[in-house]
């Protein structure tokens, strides 16, 4: 096993199937963290990459310690037994990865009603019900974080125009993760939100964005993974309420050369497609 800064750490993550949850699993596994993850997907699916059991599967051979467990973040009996077992086979918890999230781009005289409630009771509902059950063993940790994957509050005519039934999910995400940061920075837990510039090179943007194209003009999962490592080493006490970007926290990290991110190598920094939300 691993032997880095987050050795030990136990990690209890959000979805982490597949994409960016899966990459930030596999990225604190490789210093010998713990990590459960919470997801539905116990059965292969037709249109979508792995299962909770082979995400696992990949944090042990990462270096790290894995506990999938099969449960939906808006049913607060799953996300009770996730933190309940999480505690009893790592004995706490330190970091809770808010990953899990719906997206639908549809404007308002389109979006139904059920993707509505689907967007808000996953992307909202989840952060804040997942966030709050693992409170009193956060409040334990040497090193406590919530990290969301989340936009900065940019809620510009623009932003909030462009489909307004999903800014209003991953905004209220983000107001989720900066009022617990307020309201729990005297226990000194951290809280705080990370988001990318480009597209990530993940199922939704093969599936509902564009396609194998808009995958080719994409940074891979990996850049999110190392930027949200570079926050969760960090001492909690430090920093937080931060609405935070991927690139920005890679560069102050002395990670200047982000060539290697992209999918499709060689593809230049101006060429990747501008990720929603950032001006």
């Amino acid at each position: 096993m691993a032997n880095g800064p987050m050795h030990g750490t136990t990690v209890l993550i959000s979805g982490g199937s597949r994409g960016i949850g899966l990459a930030i699993a596999q990225r604190v596994a490789r210093d010998g963290a713990n990590v459960t993850l919470l997801a539905k997907t116990a059965e292969p699916h037709p249109r979508l990459e792995g299962t909770v059991f082979t995400a696992a599967d990949a944090v042990v051979a990462a270096g790290g310690q894995a506990h999938p467990v099969v449960g939906d973040v808006r049913n607060e009996a799953d996300i009770e037994r996730a933190v309940a077992e999480t505690v009893e086979k790592f004995d706490g918890i330190d970091v809770v990865v808010n990953n899990a999230s719906v997206i639908d781009l549809s404007g308002s005289a389109e979006v139904s009603a059920k993707r509505y409630d689907l967007m808000q009771d996953v992307n909202v509902r989840g952060t804040f019900m997942l966030s709050r059950a693992a409170l009193p063993h956060l409040s334990r940790s040497a090193n406590p974080h919530i990290l969301s994957l989340s936009p900065p509050l940019n809620v510009t005519p623009r932003w909030l125009g462009a489909h307004t039934a999903y800014s209003l999910a991953k905004f209220g995400m983000s107001m989720v993760t900066l009022g617990l940061a307020e309201e729990f920075k005297d226990r000194g837990i951290a809280a705080n939100t990370l988001w990318p510039r480009t597209t990530i090179a993940t199922a939704a943007v093969q599936n509902i964005l564009g396609g194998e194209q808009l995958m080719k003009l994409s940074r891979t999962p990996q850049i999110y993974a190392d930027a949200a490592y570079v926050v969760l080493c960090a001492r909690a006490t430090d920093h937080t309420g931060g609405q935070l970007i991927v690139e920005d926290v890679l560069r102050d990290a002395g990670i200047t050369d982000l060539s290697g991110y992209a999918a499709v190598p060689g593809t230049p920094d101006a060429a990747l497609y501008p990720d929603i939300f950032l001006d």
